[in-house]
């Protein structure tokens, strides 16, 4: 016998099941840390429901406005890199925005390129505070929800362009997984990457790859005008959302 619930209730529940749904990806996940100044994946046309791909620099970090055409400076012969403005760095005490390389079990590229995540740090020294990062990238060594953020000096893991760009070791700067183990090491950095190194150690307070919890969010404004990028709506209303100008915090 086939039961069907009544009018009424089916009228109660719909709502409650369009809030489940656009809550986007959610759940428990891991960190890493990378800057390796190739061309990130979701710099490529047609990676997401997003008209426009996440901006890419020259070697000398000047905005390419090439609708993701330029061949990665990890490709031989190619002359796109990251830009030095998509670094991390505080809002306040208590929150970050960045970039990271994105794995979200579950699901594919298309879904997560340009997407903004809100981590809770669960543990390690920064437990307790959150960062919203865009995905602007995607690592083919990545395990599921998992959070590759890009700080500058946080390693080149398998691919190195800053060699090129910037005249870093062949393993870039520190070790090549892992990256630079101390503040004075930004001291040599390249000036636009500084601020970024130095993110690691103050606001991040040097914690070594902490577990969070995550929800997809819509992006604040202040990243998206940096990247450029935004998605369609999908699983949620993709409407940037704040200023578009969001000052660093200092103590």
């Amino acid at each position: 016998m086939r039961l069907s619930a009544p009018l009424p209730l089916v009228a109660a529940v719909l709502p409650f099941l369009d809030a489940v749904l656009a809550q986007g990806a959610s759940g428990n996940g891991k960190t890493t840390r990378y800057w390796d100044c190739c061309k990130p994946s979701c710099a490529w046309a047609k990676k997401g429901n997003n008209a426009v791909p996440l901006l890419t620099c020259d070697k000398n970090d000047n905005p390419l406005n090439d609708n993701g055409s330029t061949k990665s400076a990890c490709d031989n012969g190619g002359g796109a890199y990251m830009c030095s403005n998509q670094s991390p760095w505080a809002v306040s005490e208590t929150l970050a925005y960045g970039w990271a390389a994105v794995n979200i079990q579950g699901q594919q590229e298309s879904s997560w390129c340009c997407a903004c995540y809100e981590l809770t740090f669960t543990g390690g020294a920064v437990q307790g505070k959150k960062m919203i990062v865009q995905a602007s990238n995607t690592g083919g060594d990545l395990g599921n929800n998992h959070f590759d953020i890009a700080i500058p000096g946080g390693g080149v893991g398998i691919f190195n362009a800053c060699s090129n760009q910037f005249g870093a070791p062949s393993n870039g700067w520190g070790e090549r997984y892992g990256g630079v183990s101390s503040r004075s090491a930004c001291d040599s950095f390249p000036a636009k990457l500084k601020a970024g190194c130095y993110w690691r150690f103050d606001w991040f307070k040097g914690a070594d790859n902490p577990p969070v919890s995550f929800k997809q969010v819509a992006c604040p404004a202040a990243i998206t005008e940096k990247s450029k990028c935004i998605r369609g709506n999908d699983a949620i209303n993709q409407t940037p959302t704040g200023d578009k100008t969001t000052p660093t915090w200092t103590p």
